[in-house]
């Protein structure tokens, strides 16, 4: 059990200069920054098809993050709430409604939102004023709260972690918001490090009564977008969070080990972003791949598939996007290729990817 500390937590990210310490990290924010411009530039060529990925998106995202609290509808009513506006039916379905409204929100309107007290008090409200009552929504809470885990009747099986004391929510949420901002500026600490780092103390903090947690994967959404990270336009970010939801809540938990001591460390948390965010942009290639590899003649469509990838491939991905090729053919071509100079080979044997040159 997280025992309550008597001392307030400081916002404090100068460590993120310290590359050999984080070096790794580095590497990682490199690879996906690489990524984002070959992204950035297939979008410019394929706007059709990105259009199509940004709706479909909207709906995952609404989808995933409610799942990730335990929210759940029908996927013909989260179609129905979010391609057409429809009127929640269930309580459920308000807090879907929320989030619906609230990521649409953060999409178009992002470039004129700063990471402050209004924008985040406005994103909370849109999220929870259907179901707790207008005027209610976007308030710090103004009792303490415990994160634990419950057993199936909503009884406490295991306190996880205690946040910070409704009285000094003010105080502490203004110190982040501070921070952010002086972090932000400093050219030797990449954006990408420094925002799973302030998702991390705002979970902490857990500055409202409910919603906190889709309130920051909203506001990670946010942040992202300003410094030009738009991938979850086209891939749900919430989604594949989802689908690593263990690894989510683990990677917490170990940051808020002695965090209000400050002693507390961020690259567990760090690390899942970056893998969510890869596997973000990893998805998004795979769609792109299927749109592309219709062509009749198996060698085609083998070499379509490698071309056009923005990530290593294995023969067995390979083979999953061409199940009706066989292993044997994928391996010739790839022989042919490399000799022909236009892919290389990552690692040897069963381990081995292929990329464009």
């Amino acid at each position: 059990m997280q025992k309550e500390d008597k001392t307030m937590h400081r916002f404090t990210y100068a460590f993120l200069k310290d590359k050999t310490v984080t070096s790794e990290l580095f590497s990682l924010s490199n690879i996906i920054t690489d990524l984002k411009g070959k992204t950035d530039e297939r979008k410019n060529s394929n706007r059709t098809l990105f259009s199509k990925l940004e709706t479909i998106a909207i709906k995952e995202s609404v989808e995933g993050s409610n799942a990730i609290e335990g929210i759940f509808t029908t996927e013909q009513r989260i179609k129905e709430i979010v391609e057409n506006n429809s009127e929640p039916l269930t309580h459920n379905e308000e807090e879907i409604v929320g989030y619906r409204d609230a990521i649409k929100f953060v999409k178009e309107n992002y470039e004129h939102l700063s990471f402050n007290e209004e924008t985040t008090k406005k994103i909370h409200a849109m999220l929870v004023s259907r179901h707790v009552g207008y005027g209610k929504g976007g308030r710090y809470k103004t009792s303490d709260n415990v994160i634990a885990e419950k057993n199936v009747d909503g009884t406490i099986k295991r306190v996880i972690f205690i946040p910070t004391k409704a009285k000094d929510v003010d105080k502490a949420m203004d110190e982040l918001f501070l921070a952010y901002q002086v972090y932000r500026d400093d050219y030797d600490i990449p954006s990408l490090l420094l925002i799973p780092c302030v998702i991390v103390d705002f979970l902490s903090i857990h500055p409202f009564s409910d919603g906190n947690g889709r309130v920051s994967r909203l506001l990670t959404l946010l942040l992202l977008y300003k410094e030009g990270y738009d991938i979850g336009k086209y891939i749900s970010f919430e989604n594949q969070i989802n689908k690593y939801k263990g690894n989510y809540y683990d990677a917490l938990e170990r940051c808020q080990h002695q965090w209000h001591d400050t002693k507390n460390t961020y690259y567990p948390f760090i690390e899942f972003t970056f893998q969510i965010l890869y596997q973000c942009y990893k998805e998004i290639n795979r769609r792109f791949i299927k749109t592309k590899s219709g062509k009749d003649k198996k060698n085609e469509r083998i070499e379509a598939v490698v071309i056009d990838s923005l990530v290593p491939m294995s023969k067995a991905d390979i083979h999953e996007f061409l199940p009706d090729v066989s292993i044997t053919t994928i391996e010739a071509v790839l022989a042919k290729l490399i000799k022909e100079n236009k892919i290389y080979k990552i690692g040897t044997y069963k381990n081995a990817k292929y990329l464009k040159k």
